[in-house]
């Protein structure tokens, strides 16, 4: 059974920074392309990064190419997302998928 934990959201000012982590469990995590979701209240959900299995092709939402980095750990099983520049309109719940799986989330909200 695949599970995906996600942590690091929090409070934080325009212009600031946040890292978030996806700890992966009940898969071959390093055989697995991993992606971040976000979803904004009154909004679909959307695709902001993807990472392929080796870590080598990223790709990013327009919206935050450029100050948001998607990295991984193969030997932690850990996905990750550097989130700089931060933005009120970043503000939302992230999610990261992996194998048609959801994590429950983490709160990310930039306000001064």
């Amino acid at each position: 059974q695949v599970q995906l934990v996600e942590s690091g959201g929090g409070l934080v000012q325009p212009g600031g920074s946040l890292r978030l982590s996806c700890a992966a469990s009940g898969i071959i995590f390093s055989f697995n392309a991993m992606a971040w979701y976000r979803q904004a209240p009154g909004k679909e959900r959307e695709l902001v990064a993807h990472i392929n299995s080796g870590g080598s092709t990223t790709n990013y939402a327009d919206s935050v190419r450029g100050r948001f980095t998607i990295s991984r750990d193969n030997a932690k099983n850990t996905l990750y997302l550097q989130m700089n520049s931060l933005k009120p309109e970043d503000t939302a719940v992230y999610y990261c998928y992996a194998r048609s799986t959801w994590g429950k989330g983490t709160q990310v909200t930039v306000s001064s």
